[in-house]
């Protein structure tokens, strides 16, 4: 099992947001730095005008340098079939519209709501379902936090906050913090989330500050990870993940099935184990939402079936994540198991 370990860990943690700032945002820079040009691969300009590109240092210096199929870059390289239309990819593909009950509010499960605390990201994800998403709508300022809790103040059977975006870790730990007060000031609320893929692109995210506040909490804290690929993780990640779990909090997985980039056993069990090895849980395992341009990234269900039962049969069941399926208007996930 491979762990890369290019990522520079003599960067100061607070120097994130300046390694934020300085990601890469032009797709012949990408190639340039990867010593890829246009002829290597289908790359298209418009694909990148639609949805732009965003790589910062960190997730670059974990690819292959040459590779025009690393699965990393396959993750953030804008390709000609994302300007296809394709029956059944739509812009909405979970409507989140619907769920969109309050300004930064989503609210699709009992007993738990999203906080859009943050409208960016790291890193932009080509398969993303929230690509199209209207941030204008529901960017919300430090002063609006309080007006879009007061929805989950007034309503006592949600015990759960989790914090998304966009990428709430985006934020800087002072608002952040702010808002982790206003939220345990709830008190029938009991659970905090964070959803982010920031400390996996840009491991830095992860300052001392930072996993001190979420161990201190008096609300039970868990960080859901989005890694996809065992070539994401490096030697700063084992680092600062043992931290934030010796901290007392639960670090989760969630992962996206690709087509070319994950869809292998090999891949997926690799990551699991990784995954563990870092004191992270594996949680889930997703096929893809049918969003608008990621068409090529999908692997139909009957084939993540067989995949899921191999993999069934290769690691012991802690290891496992749940093959599931989100679907507008269900209650839950949808498990998919294998027939």
């Amino acid at each position: 099992m491979r762990i890369i370990t290019r990522t520079d860990a003599s960067i100061e943690p607070e120097d994130w947001r300046r390694i934020l700032s300085s990601s890469i945002r032009d797709l012949n820079e990408l190639l340039e730095r990867l010593n890829l040009s246009p002829e290597d691969l289908p790359a298209q300009q418009r694909a990148a005008l639609d949805f732009p590109i965003l790589v910062p240092e960190p997730f670059l210096q974990q690819m292959t340098i040459g590779d025009p199929n690393d699965p990393l870059l396959l993750q953030v390289l804008p390709r000609a079939a994302e300007t296809e239309l394709v029956n059944g990819y739509i812009t909405d593909p979970l409507a989140e519209k619907h769920a969109n009950v309050n300004r930064g509010i989503i609210h699709k499960y009992h007993g738990r709501v999203l906080l859009l605390a943050a409208s960016g990201c790291a890193v932009n994800c080509r398969y993303c379902f929230r690509r199209h998403f209207a941030y204008e709508d529901n960017r919300i300022s430090r002063e609006e936090w309080k007006e879009a809790l007061d929805y989950v103040r007034q309503n006592k059977s949600i015990t759960e906050v989790i914090l998304s975006g966009g990428d709430p870790l985006m934020l800087r730990d002072s608002a952040l913090f702010e808002l982790i007060v206003e939220i345990e000031n709830i008190p029938h609320v009991k659970r905090l989330r964070i959803h982010s893929r920031l400390p996996v692109v840009i491991p830095q995210r992860l300052t001392a500050e930072l996993i001190r506040r979420l161990g201190d909490s008096r609300l039970s804290t868990s960080v859901v990870m989005h890694i996809n690929h065992p070539s994401e993780l490096s030697e700063l990640h084992r680092d600062r993940f043992k931290e934030l779990r010796l901290a007392g909090v639960l670090i989760l997985n969630q992962a996206v099935l690709l087509r070319n980039i994950n869809d292998k056993l090999i891949v997926l069990s690799d990551l699991s184990e990784l995954l563990f090895e870092f004191n992270v849980v594996p949680y889930y395992l997703h096929l893809l939402d049918p969003v608008k341009g990621a068409h090529h990234f999908d692997v139909p269900e009957h084939e993540a079936q067989q995949l899921y039962r191999e993999l069934l049969a290769r690691l012991p069941g802690y290891l496992v994540p749940k093959l599931v399926r989100e679907l507008s208007g269900k209650a839950n996930k949808s498990p998919i198991c294998p027939p």
